[in-house]
């Protein structure tokens, strides 16, 4: 079977998809988001409780859909890359990522040798099907789609860098930690950081590369398509949730609904 990624091919059409971040941590709702119609699915193993075996079930809860699994990794560890890829995530978001040298030794984290140092003991894992994709290793390197979240002012001053880095498919601005970067924390949508980050999704593009965010504020969602983002979450599981049971709640009890989370909610 040849190397195939959907949601890579996708990006690369330049085709934009939209997108649901899972916070819940929970495989049962990340089976109900499948059945919603986005595009991908981020999994998220950095704010929400997610371990390796938390992934590992929402990974095979969403396999029967058509909704692309993303899966954010805590950190760009190359250990904790290697088991991600082995159970099966082909696409992989890691947050943090200041430089260019940072951005190159994650792809040769994804990467068998000789073009990386990925670990070989896939003939064990999800992701060759426990041996039955005989040609695994062969389409394994191709199959990965590699996103970098850019998120400090001194990632910004590098993008252009982190663009130009091979393998690198799409660079994904973190709008909370670069208000916090800016002096702007809690405000992701002072003007400010919006201008910062309009002005690095043009850069992305321009690069080639594919550029992707998450808002809960559907206004600046459609903003970020209408500058050529290709991957845009809209919305978060465990925020929807907890605004509607609180909106039931105060129709109900007469208690005074929370304000909804907004721009301020984006991460």
């Amino acid at each position: 079977m040849p190397a195939y990624n959907a949601f890579k091919t996708a990006l690369a059409a330049q085709r934009p998809q939209i997108g649901l971040w899972l916070s819940m941590a929970d495989p049962y709702l990340a089976e109900v988001s499948a059945t919603a119609g986005f595009d991908w699915l981020l999994i998220d193993g950095e704010h929400a409780p997610n371990d390796l075996r938390s992934t590992l079930a929402a990974l095979q809860a969403v396999a029967p859909h058509p909704a692309q699994p993303v899966v954010r990794a805590v950190q760009g560890d190359t250990a904790l890359i290697k088991q991600l890829l082995d159970i099966g995530a082909k696409n992989l978001l890691v947050p943090m990522v200041d430089t260019a040298e940072q951005a190159r030794a994650l792809v040769s984290a994804t990467r068998y040798p000789p073009l990386g140092i990925r670990g070989v003991g896939s003939a064990v894992g999800r992701a060759s099907q426990w041996s039955a994709r005989t040609d695994y290793l062969d389409v394994a390197d191709a199959e990965v789609c590699l996103l970098v979240q850019v998120e400090t002012v001194t990632a910004l001053s590098n993008l252009a860098q982190i663009c130009a880095v091979d393998g690198i498919d799409g660079v994904f601005i973190g709008p909370a930690d670069l208000a916090a970067s800016m002096g702007h924390r809690g405000r992701p949508g002072h003007p400010e950081v919006q201008a910062e980050i309009e002005s690095a999704m043009r850069t992305i593009v321009a690069s080639g590369k594919a550029a992707g965010t998450l808002t809960s504020d559907p206004k600046l969602a459609r903003r970020y398509l209408e500058l050529g983002c290709t991957f845009v979450a809209v919305g978060v599981d465990v925020l929807m949730f907890a605004g509607a049971a609180r909106k039931l709640a105060a129709d109900f009890t007469g208690a005074p609904a929370a304000a909804e989370a907004g721009p301020r909610a984006a991460y």
